[in-house]
């Protein structure tokens, strides 16, 4: 019989082991015991009011799960794969980290890169970029250490939301886009699974929406736990949503009358005005160099920032001198040219994708897409205004969101492009009720993506590409997946590497293309809160690769199919055992949408189980042991940690000559953080972080939206026209040709000034023939959904997951419908494999309705062969079949969870399944 607790507190913390967060959350400690996860209800500033998800209150059986490691560990085994035990025997840690530091001393003896100029040190680390909320001071030790190779995904980013984040950031510093939940009245959702991925934030504001009469209408293949939460459901054939947004807007521009659009907008705040000339390109002054448009007062062309210009929304004109600037420095000048409107040109493109043409492509009525298009414009508003904090600004209660496997592969510009200007001809685009952004990592500074706003070329936003002109492209990698030589919109900032091809970093490792250096492996590869093994593509492939790592640090909580290539495992203090401090509140991904902003304190709410580390401990002994230790603690008081240790007002500086205790260099970050956001008014430290958990100043409202932002500067939307994207399209063309590289081709052709289809399902069934299958034997479409409980697969062992997903439809199999299992004598419960033209999986057959005919559904990512518990479950997994392939990359580097497959009930005797 338990007896009453001599002590109890309650610990206040954070949980971000998903995007969806940061949530703030107390620890129940009974006897120095973690007991229970509860919400922080004194959490009043927090959105979902202190509220967390379900992956929160497994942080209890992850602290004590008997299959933690809990020492650090040596390989004994030197023969690397899945079929070799690695033989981890216990050593100390003075033992695990001379082994490291002797490593990474004598790379920086040889050299920090090797003769391609790769890094030699490489490192991954898990989903979304949460890691960092978990790894004390690590990145202050990155930064000491110099090049590192970001370039070994694993899985996030190229199958994420990528060319999201890319156009996004690009077009409306959104590096993720949501819908302004608390007062939109209508939201089309492409396959956004906000009610599973969205956390606490984004579960609360919508079930607030729904009361308050708010419509959704969920566009994917499947009905979703999202779908089923939403007004309306359309089944649509996989990644043909570019069709669909493509016919709305035909329906907008071609069907529904001009004075029901945002004509306003358009003119001021976008380069609708802007003339087109014959050769593509904006017509431009040719003395100043600037984009044209027509003043109707004048009935003549000026340039776009001509005080009191009246500009012309539509028509073509006919302009005495003017000047294109086209690649490579091509200028072509003109005499009494026709330009066009950048919006006439868009019309004009987009009369072809009526709601007939749309219905053949991806099977949605033709009258259904009218009735949507009707009713988003009927909701939108347009002419109405908001008083928000004092500022009156447009109320446009409408949005479109995009799921993912919509907003990334191909298919995914034409979808991004789409949304972003349905929400442009209402006027939604970053303003209350509409399309806005909500974080940004591709400008700086990271924290507000209101500051990252600078005036640049030809009236829009600064936006910086990697080069493609002749003189400054990257014609030499300096990543393993060439995003700066590959992809310009990614640019170069500290998050652009991880969002590169990652995929090609691995698969060019087996074999690389024609003109292209094969890559070397790198000397040490850290790992952290990953398992690529399992998350990323084609796992036979990933695995292989790994097995020839040549030294291997995983920071390790249990053995997995990553880690389980290592030479040295590392256990570091996890959730509830670490100290941290991070920020909170303005606007961060998915709906994390604050009145405050600040920082949250992670502390130990119980003592590290075993020789578990502190991450910041063992980011301070690697910076020593390796030499590093001033340059650590310079980049520590430059705000590698959090936040800069020395501010105008303040100064928490460390000594960087000195070592530094963990809760001395927390408590200086606590100090400076609270100096930072009060001007130096305040200066809690470390104690008082650990009684009150977070410290929060008020964030105005509205600074959720752009779109003030935009007219204080001046500034217009870099749309309808891609100028930019073509021009640069055409430069990156010529610089792969002149290196005798044509493999990148067919991702070139995606560099369009407007979308134009392709047929996106098509690639697929290439793709099928590329690798050697016939189509005709792979008939079904299988994606990939998500539960909440294991949104970001790194819980997958932790029992109680499993537990609470049994109450999800399509836990732990392959969802199949209903007509096509009887059709192919399948039933529910049956044992089924799944096998694309590469690999194959099984699990047991889930018989639904609500689904396409032509498409099954795996959810979460599993096939785990090492993972502690989650190998038992026997749970199938899309990864296990999906190809690492270059015919499946987009041209920002991204592919998409789809893949062709058949379908074939298990009879006792039968071989196969996945290798």
């Amino acid at each position: 019989m338990r007896t009453r607790a001599e002590s109890v507190t309650s610990v206040p913390t954070y949980c971000y082991n998903c995007v969806a967060g940061p949530d703030l959350m107390t620890v129940t400690v009974e006897d120095g015991v973690a007991t229970a996860i509860r919400p922080n209800f004194d959490a009043k500033e927090h959105p979902a009011n202190g509220r967390v998800c379900v992956k929160a209150y497994g942080l209890i059986e992850k602290t004590y799960n008997p299959h933690r490691i809990l020492t650090p560990m040596r390989r004994t085994n030197p023969n690397k794969g899945r079929g070799e035990d690695p033989g981890f025997v216990p050593i100390t840690w003075d033992e695990a980290l001379e082994a490291i530091a002797g490593r990474l001393n004598r790379v920086r003896a040889t050299g920090l890169v090797d003769e391609a100029g790769l890094p030699r040190v490489a490192a991954t680390f898990g989903h979304g970029g949460t890691p960092a909320a978990y790894m004390g001071t690590l990145p202050a030790w990155l930064a000491a250490w110099g090049p590192i190779d970001f370039s070994f995904g694993s899985g996030q980013g190229v199958k994420c939301v990528h060319s999201e984040h890319l156009y996004g950031e690009y077009w409306h510093r959104a590096f993720t886009v949501c819908a302004d939940t608390v007062l939109t009245r209508y939201v089309i959702s492409f396959g956004t699974n906000v009610e599973v991925s969205g956390g606490a934030c984004a579960v609360y504001r919508h079930a607030d929406a729904r009361i308050r009469g708010i419509k959704r209408v969920q566009v994917e293949p499947h009905l979703s736990v999202t779908g089923a939460a939403s007004a309306e459901w359309v089944p649509i054939k996989p990644k043909t949503d570019g069709a669909f947004l493509l016919a709305l807007i035909h329906v907008l521009l071609h069907e529904i009358p001009r004075a029901r659009l945002d004509l306003p907008f358009l003119r001021d705040r976008t380069a609708s005005p802007y003339l087109v000339g014959p050769n593509g390109y904006y017509l431009r002054d040719p003395d100043s160099g600037k984009p044209l448009l027509w003043d109707l007062k004048a009935g003549a062309a000026v340039p776009h920032d001509t005080p009191g210009a009246d500009p012309a929304l539509e028509g073509r004109f006919t302009v005495p001198h003017a000047v294109e600037h086209g690649p490579d420095e091509t200028r072509w000048e003109h005499h009494g040219a026709e330009g066009r409107t950048a919006f006439t040109a868009m019309v004009e493109q987009m009369a072809q994708f009526s709601p007939e043409w749309a219905e053949g492509v991806c099977q949605v009525p033709a009258s259904t897409v009218r009735r949507v298009a009707g009713e988003y414009v009927e909701n939108a508003c347009v002419g109405q205004t908001i008083d928000i904090e004092g500022q009156t600004l447009p109320f446009r209660p409408v949005a479109i969101t995009l799921g993912k496997t919509v907003n990334n592969g191909w298919g995914a510009y034409e979808c991004c492009w789409a949304r972003t200007m349905m929400a442009t001809l209402v006027g939604a685009l970053e303003v209350p009720g509409g399309t806005l952004g909500t974080t940004i990592r591709l400008n700086r500074p990271h924290e507000n993506r209101l500051a990252s706003v600078k005036p640049g070329a030809d009236g829009f936003m600064d936006s910086k590409f990697n080069a493609t002109d002749a003189e400054h492209w990257a014609a030499k990698p300096t990543g393993r997946n060439a995003h700066k030589t590959l992809v310009p919109i990614v640019g170069n900032s500290s998050w652009s590497q991880a969002l590169g091809p990652t995929h090609l970093a691995w698969m060019f490792l087996r074999a690389t293309p024609e003109g292209w250096p094969k890559p070397s492996y790198p000397d040490v590869w850290f790992l952290f809160r990953t398992n690529p093994a399992i998350s990323f593509w084609d796992t036979r492939q990933m695995v292989e690769n790994m097995a020839r790592m040549p030294f291997v640090v995983a920071f390790a909580y249990t053995l997995d199919e990553t880690n389980w290539m290592a030479d040295i495992l590392l256990p570091d203090a996890t959730d509830l055992e670490g100290t941290q401090l991070i920020r909170v509140g303005g606007t961060k991904f998915v709906e994390q949408h604050w009145h405050h902003q600040g920082v949250a304190l992670r502390q130990p709410a119980v003592t590290p189980r075993g020789d578990a580390r502190d991450m910041t401990w063992i980011a301070g002994e690697l910076a020593k042991r390796c030499g590093l230790l001033e340059d650590y603690n310079k980049a520590l008081n430059r705000g590698a940690a959090c936040v800069p240790l020395k501010g105008e007002t303040y100064d928490f500086s460390l000594d960087p000559k000195a070592e530094h205790s963990v809760e001395a260099i927390w408590d200086a970050e606590c100090k400076a953080a609270c100096a930072a956001f009060t001007g130096g008014a305040e200066a809690h430290g470390l104690d008082w972080f650990k009684e009150h958990g977070y410290f929060v100043v008020p964030f105005k409202r509205v600074d959720w939206y752009l779109y003030p932002t935009m007219v204080e500067k001046g500034l217009r939307f870099e749309l309808p026209y891609q100028e930019r994207l073509l021009r640069v399209g055409k430069e990156l063309g010529a610089r792969l040709h002149g290196a005798g590289i044509r493999w990148w081709d067919d991702q070139l052709h995606e560099y369009t000034a407007l979308p134009e289809w392709h047929d996106v399902p098509q690639r697929w069934e290439n793709a099928v023939k590329a690798m050697g299958g016939e189509p005709a034997d792979y008939p079904f479409w299988l994606i990939t959904t998500k539960t909440m409980q294991y949104t970001t697969g790194n819980n997958a062992g932790i029992p109680l997951m499993n537990e609470v997903g049994r109450n999800v439809r399509d836990h732990g199999g392959v969802q199949i419908n209903a007509a096509t299992a009887a059709r192919l004598g399948i039933i529910d419960g049956d044992m089924v494999e799944v096998r694309s033209v590469t690999n194959a999986t099984r699990g047991k057959a889930i018989v639904v309705q609500g689904l396409r005919p032509d498409t099954l559904v795996i959810h979460g990512q599993f096939d785990h062969w090492a993972t502690p518990f989650a190998k038992e479950l026997g749970f199938p997994s899309l990864n296990t079949v999906a190809p690492l392939s270059l015919d499946l990359t987009d041209s920002t580097g991204s592919g998409a969870d789809v893949v062709k497959v058949s379908i074939r009930k298990v009879v006792p005797g039968m071989t196969g399944g996945a290798a």
